[in-house]
């Protein structure tokens, strides 16, 4: 049997087929070629048009299926794994009322604290809905005091990947671990967060029921199946944030596990069992994929916003002719990129940072000495450094980490990024063969009960690069890192 997954991205959609005999992969595309629009229509805001997901879903099927290395009817199962956070509301007709307020806008975070001091910061803490920032009620609760006449036409509202679901089947539902990462699940009290519902004045019928993440959640459509090309009634069941999704792939599902992403943002996730907080609210606690109330697996989140999207928009504003050539020219520059400091904090409001906006800047640029590949170094050190900032944070809150799994793509085809995060932090990562794709259609095939386990369904995952601290190099790279953490404290004091 094979499974399909989609990974609907702020950058673009990407599916993939899993062959479940052998575990194998047996293809793989990403739609469109350059990255999808992210309109800005004010600072600090970030929209996309559900739409345009959908229409990146059917091309990216379609250019699946012209390789032909997999016949449609063997499918038994679709996989979701999409964007957090996004706001997705719809009207009656099941069409959106507005482009998706995604991930990286920041105009919701006054109206999170608003929430946050109206609902009880206590009670929110120890309920583990964190603050409620930015995140999906907060920005609901913004469109209703901003946009009433817009707010007033929903019928429900959705996460992105909730919306693909929908267009697929035509039935509205989330999950709980949907509804955890948008601050409106209770973990003491397991179930719809009441009480930060009734502080935002959002009426709760316009929030979906919940399906569960594995498991059936509706089939395809007839009239959807034709357009896509492939069978109808194809059962979709699994669906997951990126980032519970991400650890998922990576076979990160039990306590003192921790997965790492650095795509347009960076992730670092941890694993588990036990109901803690952290009282500045610079990470976040989510449902896991495999939360359970009496079994409870709780995914501890910190993000950085800017790390794969710098890595992009140095190589696009200096010409790099490739990822590849970048990499390779940035290796060549010494340690610490002859004290050139790059902050990597252009992309919103960053949580691990409490919220505040600093913008990404340069510190120490010599003309007579730095050149395209010391920028290019300096980007990569400084995206590294952030990613061992948010270690720190994430030892505190009770993640102290040694071993860090992540897909082999990505920021982590850097030699540069992942030598640097390995040296300075101490740990060991390890990379993989599996992308949130790919780790969608992993998902779909213990949905459907074609694994019985998680251990059945990870025999085959192969892991195929190790990078282990320098030991020899750590004190100067720590010393480095000493004087990035100061203009740090700085930036963040003259806020």
């Amino acid at each position: 049997m094979r499974f399909l997954g989609i990974d609907i991205g702020s950058s673009s959609v990407k599916v993939s087929v899993l062959d479940g005999d052998s575990g194998n992969c047996l293809d793989g595309v990403s739609y469109p070629e350059n990255e999808l629009t992210i309109d800005a229509p004010r600072a600090g805001w970030a929209e996309q048009d559900p739409e345009m997901w959908w229409n990146a879903t059917v091309n990216a099927i379609h250019l699946l299926l012209k390789g032909k290395k997999f016949k449609p009817s063997d499918l038994a199962g679709i996989g979701i794994a999409y964007q957090m956070h996004g706001l997705v509301a719809v009207d009656k007709k099941l069409q959106p009322v507005r482009p998706s307020i995604i991930w990286c806008d920041s105009r919701a975070v006054e109206n999170g604290n608003e929430l946050f001091n109206k609902a009880g910061k206590e009670k929110c803490i120890t309920h583990l809905l964190n603050s409620p920032g930015n995140f999906t009620l907060s920005k609901l609760h913004w469109l209703k005091m901003n946009e009433p006449e817009t707010y007033g036409r929903i019928y429900k509202i959705m996460l992105p990947g909730d919306y693909i679901a929908m267009r697929m089947t035509g039935q509205v539902y989330t999950t709980i671990s949907g509804l955890s990462e948008g601050i409106m699940w209770d973990f003491k009290e397991n179930g719809l967060a009441n009480f930060i519902v009734e502080a935002a004045g959002v009426d709760p019928n316009l929030i979906p029921d919940t399906v569960p993440t594995f498991g059936l959640q509706g089939k395809l459509s007839k009239i959807v199946s034709e357009l896509l090309h492939l069978p109808s009634g194809i059962p979709i069941a699994y669906r997951a944030g990126d980032q519970p999704n991400n650890a998922f792939s990576l076979n990160v599902l039990n306590p003192g596990e921790t997965a790492a992403t650095a795509g347009t943002s960076g992730v670092i996730y941890g694993v588990t069992d036990k109901f803690q907080s952290d009282p500045l609210c610079r990470v976040s606690s989510f449902a896991h994929v495999n939360y359970k109330p009496d079994d409870p697996r709780l995914g501890i989140l910190l993000c950085i916003n800017g790390t794969g999207i710098a890595n992009s928009w140095i190589k696009n504003t200096l010409g790099a002719e490739s990822y590849e050539r970048m990499n390779k020219q940035a290796g060549e520059i010494p340690i610490g990129s002859e004290e050139l400091y790059f902050m990597p904090f252009g992309n919103g409001a960053e949580r691990m940072l409490q919220n505040q906006e600093i913008g990404a800047s340069y510190a120490g640029l010599n003309f007579n000495i730095h050149r395209q590949a010391h920028l290019q170094r300096a980007v990569q050190e400084g995206i590294a450094f952030a990613f061992y900032y948010g270690t720190k944070i994430m030892k505190e809150s009770g993640v102290d980490m040694k071993l860090i799994r992540a897909g082999h793509s990505n920021m982590f085809l850097s030699d540069v990024f992942c030598q640097t995060l390995s040296t300075l932090s101490g740990a060991t990562i390890e990379l993989y063969n599996t992308d949130g794709s790919f780790g969608a259609a992993r998902g779909a095939a213990v949905g459907t009960g074609f694994y019985q386990n998680f251990n059945e369904a990870f025999e085959t995952l192969k892991r195929i690069k190790v990078v282990e601290p320098d030991l020899s190099k750590q004190g100067r790279i720590r010393t480095i890192y000493k004087d990035w953490e100061i203009l740090l404290n700085k930036k963040l004091s003259s806020v």
